[in-house]
Formats: structure tokens, sequence, C-alpha cells
């Protein structure tokens, strides 16, 4: 089935943990995607259980009279479980070996496999609110030029069109 997809990377937020809310400019943001997105063909939308994520949505959804799907498998990889000094060299080990796995936490390829199968399972016109660290995961999966560089560049919104035609897909991204 072909379809379009709007991969959206949260707002700016007040911190990493599951509750952590959007900030002032977070919420501003909000409302700029929500511009944004009214653009463009958005029928449902899916977000990660995660606060700032479905901040980052509210105003969508709102603005199009539209629920908001919670999806469990969009919440944010967990690197690991424990306090690492040096946890963004062991990000980018982790987007070099899919299969490395620290303490606590989910390799890039499980990661990968549950973002995937969320994908597949959404519909044609749905925005999808998830994190960085999942959301360059899935890129990749996609299109190996999406890399741990790559995923350096992402922002808070950023917005990623994937367009799945003929079982072939293809990813741009959208967000200036």
């Amino acid at each position: 089935m072909d379809k379009t997809i709007y991969l959206i990377r949260h707002c700016q937020a007040t911190g990493q943990a599951p509750e952590a809310e959007l900030t002032e400019v977070g919420k501003k943001q909000a409302k700029d995607l929500a511009e944004f997105l009214n653009q463009r063909k958005v029928d449902h939308v899916v977000s990660s259980p995660f606060m700032r994520a479905i901040q980052s949505i509210e105003p969508t959804a709102k603005q199009m009279d539209l629920p908001i799907t919670i999806d469990g498998r969009l919440a944010e990889r967990i690197l690991s479980s424990e306090d690492l000094s040096d946890w963004m060299e062991k990000l980018e080990a982790s987007f070099e070996d899919e299969e490395l796995k620290f303490v606590g936490g989910e390799s890039g390829r499980e990661a990968t496999t549950r973002a995937i199968a969320a994908l597949q399972d959404m519909k044609d016109g749905t925005a999808a609110v998830t994190h960085g660290n999942l959301l360059g995961l899935l890129l990749k999966s996609i299109d190996s030029q999406y890399d741990f560089s790559a995923w350096g560049k992402l922002t808070n919104p950023d917005v990623f069109k994937v367009e799945i035609t003929n079982g072939q897909t293809s990813v741009v991204r959208l967000w200036q």
C-alpha cells in the first residue's frame, strides 16, 4: 500500500525524562509545527507516550480536529540504564554497530525494529512524533546517508516526509 508519513522530532523540551514538558520556546515551536503540517495532507496523528512528544503535536491535532494515538514503539530509545559520562561516544558507536548494547539499554537494531514496525502500521497521511535517537536510527534504516553525523544535525522540531511507493521507501527532510 502506498503511503506518505510525516516523521517528526519533538519540539524543545525541559529535559530527557518521559514526563519532561516543552519549554516556552517549544510551545511556540509546536504552534509553528501545526501551521506547517496544516499545509499537508494529515489524517492521523500518532505520538510517543513521552509528554514532550504529545505536547509537540497537540496544537496540530486540535487544529485538525484529530485524536492523538499513543504508540509506545515511538518512545525514545534507552541507550543505558546507567549514567554514561561518555554517552555521546557510546551513542556514536551504537550507530556504527547496531548490535552494540549497554547495561539496561536497547541495541540500535532492537530500537530500529520497533520503529519500523510502528512505521509499517501507520496509515497514509500520518504525522508521527518521536525522539532524536529513535528518529535517527529509523532514518538510517531507510537511507544510509542518515548516519550519526546527520543525527547531530537534527533540530527540535524536525520533520521528514517518508514515502512508501510500490514497496520502495524514500525520505526527505522538510523542516527548515
